[in-house]
């Protein structure tokens, strides 16, 4: 074995501290200028006629004068005298001289010293050869030699210190103006930062990448098929739309939609965010776009994709700095005359996502701009479902988990959402040790992302846990014997997050909503209140979260839903964000006082009717509030032993009926939140 690894390292060749397979360092054109430098550098250090050797008076004095061994002494620049041997008297002072490069030429000089003042130089040498015959004395020269580097250097150094300060002061400063990569900078800070992606380099997500969406990618595979086929249309005498607006919440998959797009076209695709327009200079997001339209017009037909585009397309003349030289208006203004101005862009077809389009400016969603409109909402069940199947792909999962009772388990989750669900189920299966991913850990991934992390160590007193129980209890039981609530899955009084006790839901997926099923989940939310008075007779600041809830359900009924017989059919909410309702109120104030009066009967009356309810099923009531006491978490079984079967319950209760794993469901957090 030994002569194995011996050979094995006399083939292995020695790479020293560089990789096997590691590429050489790129030439730099900057390391040119660093070795003229040095070069330069070594030129004035080492100079051909070598280097003398530093001695003082006192030795010239007693040995070389007095040995007459001194050719002739030159003082240079009045400051430093050099003295030249005789060649007879070279060999005798051979030995003290510098050896190797730095040896001085046997023509000389050989030493030298500083020498203080001419007249101090001029008299100790004319006492040193007082005895001397005239022939004998020392020839002195006087020489004035210019060190024109160090001069030139001194008057051109400050100016040079200046200009590279400025130069990397505002390098740095266009490097950091936008991701796309400028040409790094000043001169190019106007230029656009847009990413382009073409043939050299291809984005890997496709449409199969992308679950659910089925309409809104419909539509972007239309405008993807006339770039690839354009006579298809055309012949026809149709006109590709010349943009396509993407709007929705925050997570459903617009950016996912667009990198899609810019995996199936074959056609450059330049990406770039709403925010890369904006500057501190101004006037630069205004060049930014005309150089990106530029950019697109030489390489037509091709796709634009702006994602956040609210940045800069927010409607004119409502920003905070009113009366100045907004650069996000002009911005927005170059904006509008480059995708329909004067001048045709044609080939160049622009892609747009935002949450905010209630927000944006008129003329950017008029036809020929924006023509379409792609709303991209969250998903349905079946969308879930699907979306659940891309991202359990990279998995390792129980046989037990099934993609149907997940996308049961989570209704109102975005893309995103269901993401974070996969992921976190993971990282919970791997902290507890499990082999592979099961329903529990994707059951504790719900858990955490809606309600919270898990605080078991908060210190609670017995009577505040009993309140919260009764209260969480009061909340359970009103929701189970109203028909039109969502049907419980599970209560916990464990804390988690800011919420010391939490319900969970299972909301119908439903599109529109009656008045009773608004006041019924009015009252349920009110029950937790409600119980509070019952059991204990006085109420608590526990049940803020629920009053946060019920009034703005009660307001919006009244003047938004027009579902109060005084108000009347009238709806105060203007959904296209486009008012001017910023500083005055849309009604008058006798109006905004039969708004209030009419929220606070509403409200008052649902109270009232969970009181009612409490007060009827009293009893069931308190053994549910004992049962969660004694247990903590308690789930849809439990209230089926209790109060009985639901008569209007449409399917059975979800999960497995095993009362040991926590079913949960939930449009957004908690429906009822107990905080103090």
């Amino acid at each position: 074995m030994a002569d194995k690894n011996t050979n094995k390292n006399k083939q292995r060749p020695n790479l020293g501290n560089f990789r096997a397979g590691a590429k050489p360092p790129k030439f730099n054109p900057y390391w040119i200028y660093g070795i003229v430098i040095v070069l330069f550098l070594a030129v004035q250090y080492f100079s051909f006629g070598g280097g003398p050797v530093e001695t003082n008076w006192q030795e010239v004095k007693n040995t070389m004068v007095k040995n007459h061994d001194i050719s002739k002494i030159v003082v240079v620049n009045r400051e430093e005298a050099q003295i030249y041997l005789k060649e007879s008297s070279y060999e005798k002072y051979k030995d003290k001289l510098n050896k190797g490069f730095n040896a001085p030429s046997q023509m000389g000089p050989h030493y030298y010293y500083t020498i203080g003042s001419v007249d101090t130089f001029e008299e100790n040498l004319r006492n040193a050869q007082a005895e001397f015959a005239e022939n004998e004395k020392i020839t002195v020269e006087y020489k004035t030699v210019h060190n024109y580097f160090s001069e030139i250097l001194s008057w051109i150094f400050p100016f040079l210190l200046i200009i590279g300060i400025w130069w990397w002061i505002f390098r740095r400063m266009s490097k950091g103006t936008g991701g796309g990569g400028g040409a790094g900078n000043i001169f190019s800070v106007g230029k656009s930062q847009a990413k382009v992606f073409d043939k050299d380099s291809r984005v890997n997500t496709t449409f199969k990448d992308v679950a659910g969406l089925s309409e809104a990618k419909q539509e972007v595979e239309e405008i993807v098929e006339f770039l690839k086929n354009p006579s298809k249309y055309t012949k026809l005498g149709g006109k590709i739309p010349k943009g396509a607006l993407l709007v929705g919440p925050p997570g459903t998959g617009k950016t996912l939609l667009a990198k899609a797009v810019a995996g199936e076209a074959n056609v450059p695709f330049f990406s770039m965010s709403g925010s890369d327009f904006v500057e501190m200079f101004v006037g630069v997001g205004a060049s930014r776009v005309r150089d990106l339209f530029k950019q697109a017009k030489e390489k037509s037909p091709c796709i634009v994709f702006i994602d956040e585009i609210d940045a800069i397309g927010r409607a004119r003349g409502k920003n905070p700095n009113m009366g100045s030289n907004d650069e996000r208006e002009n911005t927005l203004n170059q904006l509008l005359t480059e995708m329909d101005g004067f001048d045709t862009n044609s080939g160049v077809i622009i892609l747009a996502a935002t949450n905010r389009a209630d927000i944006l400016d008129r003329a950017l969603m008029r036809a020929g701009r924006f023509d379409r409109q792609i709303h991209v909402e969250l998903p349905d069940l079946n969308e879930r479902r699907d979306i659940f199947k891309v991202h359990l792909r990279p998995l390792k999962l129980a046989e037990e988990v099934e993609v149907n009772f997940l996308a049961k388990q989570t209704p109102g989750f975005s893309g995103a959402d269901i993401a974070n669900v996969c992921n976190e189920a993971a990282l919970i299966a791997a902290r507890n040790n499990h082999e592979k991913v099961g329903k529990q850990d994707f059951l504790d991934a719900v858990d955490r992302i809606i309600g919270g992390l898990e605080k078991k160590n908060k210190i609670i007193s017995k009577e505040e846990k009993k309140r919260i129980a009764y209260h969480e209890a009061g909340h359970a039981t009103i929701s189970w014997l109203l028909e039109h609530a969502h049907p419980l899955v599970k209560v916990t009084i464990v804390p988690r997050g800011k919420a010391l006790g939490a319900a969970w839901y299972l909301p119908e997926e439903r599109s529109i909503t009656t008045k009773e099923q608004l006041l019924d989940e009015m009252c349920s939310t009110l029950g937790g209140r409600a119980a509070e008075q019952l059991a204990f007779g006085n109420i608590s600041s526990g049940a803020q979260n629920d009053l946060e809830k019920v009034t703005k359900t009660a307001y919006a009924m009244i003047s938004i839903y027009g579902m109060s017989d005084k108000v009347g059919n009238f709806s105060y909410y203007d959904s296209t964000g486009q008012s001017d309702f910023g500083f005055t109120k849309p009604y008058s104030e006798k109006t905004a006082e039969l708004i209030d009066a009419e929220a606070k009967a509403m409200i008052d009356e649902q109270y009232q009717r969970a009181l009612k309810v409490l007060a009827d099923a009293a009893e069931g009531h308190h053994q549910l509030a004992e049962k969660l006491l004694e247990r903590e978490v308690i789930f849809g079984e439990d209230l089926e032993q209790i109060f009985g079967k639901r008569p209007w319950q449409k399917d059975e209760l979800p999960g497995n009926g095993n009362a040991s794993t926590p079913e949960i469901g939930t449009e957004e957090k908690p429906k009822d939140v107990t905080q103090l």
